[in-house]
Order: C-alpha cells, then sequence, then structure tokens
C-alpha cells in the first residue's frame, strides 16, 4: 500500500501500472495501427462508417421502431372497454337492501358474513378502475345498511 493512499486506491493504482506494462509488451510485440482511435465503428445504411462509442455502439445494431398509435375498430374498442355488471348499476339503499336481505332475525355474526360476502362481490378492488366509482358507492351503502343493522341489535 502506498502511504496516504486507502485499499482500494492502491489496488487501482498497481492495474493500472500492470496495465501499462501490457499494453507497452504488445506494442513491442506487434505493430500498431494509426488512425483507428475512434472506438467501435458501425455501418449505417448509406454505407459510411461513423464512430460509436459505449451506448451508441449498442444502439447502432437496433432497428428503427415506427411510432405510431392506430384507431381501435369496433370490435376492439368492445373488447378493450370494461362490461359493466348489472349490478353496479343498482345504487340505491332499497335496491342494495333488498341484495341484502336483512331481516330482523339476523344475528351480528349472520350481519357480518352477509358483510363478507357482499364484498367478496362488489369490492372496488376486483373492478377496472372505470367501474370502481360505482362498486365504492355500492359497498359504502351496504356497510351503512349492516352497521345501522347491527346497532338496531344492541337497542331490542
Amino acid at each position: 500500500m502506498l502511504f496516504g493512499q486507502s485499499v482500494f486506491q492502491s489496488v487501482l493504482t498497481r492495474l493500472e501500472e500492470e496495465r501499462g506494462e501490457e499494453e507497452a509488451e504488445e506494442t513491442e510485440a506487434s505493430f500498431r495501427i494509426k488512425g483507428l482511435g475512434m472506438g467501435f465503428v458501425a455501418p449505417t445504411d448509406e454505407g459510411q462508417a461513423l464512430a460509436a462509442t459505449g451506448t451508441e455502439a449498442y444502439l447502432a445494431f437496433l432497428p428503427e421502431l415506427p411510432e405510431f398509435d392506430l384507431p381501435l375498430t369496433e370490435a376492439e374498442e368492445s373488447k378493450s372497454a370494461p362490461q359493466i355488471p348489472a349490478r353496479l348499476l343498482r345504487l340505491t339503499e332499497k335496491e342494495i337492501a333488498e341484495e341484502l336481505a336483512i331481516t330482523a332475525a339476523d344475528t351480528e355474526a349472520t350481519l357480518a358474513e352477509k358483510r363478507r360476502q357482499f364484498a367478496k362481490a362488489n369490492h372496488p378492488d376486483g373492478f377496472a378502475p372505470e367501474l370502481r366509482d360505482n362498486a365504492n358507492i355500492r359497498m359504502k351503502t351496504a356497510n351503512l345498511l349492516i352497521d345501522t343493522a347491527i346497532k338496531g341489535l344492541f337497542w331490542r
């Protein structure tokens, strides 16, 4: 280790010295063509060679991709547009209460089970982003109805 250098710096210094010795040996053992210090040369479509280094050399071989957006046909639009389930269109308290079928005979356990079943079928995370608003309204309403029914159990 050289004085005042870290171990890492001393290793780098030693490697540079070794590389310099190897290059000197190569020049002695072979001849060097002058004027080719421009790095990798990638041919272009016109037949001319351009100097490229690093990333340019890599990208020179990649094909050019056209950038364009094709309009969707009606069949593709119908496939890409999410189909709205009929239940997501039922947003009133009355319609959701009919689905939940809450009765006076329900216990806290049965109401909790109804909440789980309703959430399994209607939770917003289970729908495409365009449909989540309706699913969110349905979940809020169902939770309100079930919470009200559970409160009613304690007031009896």
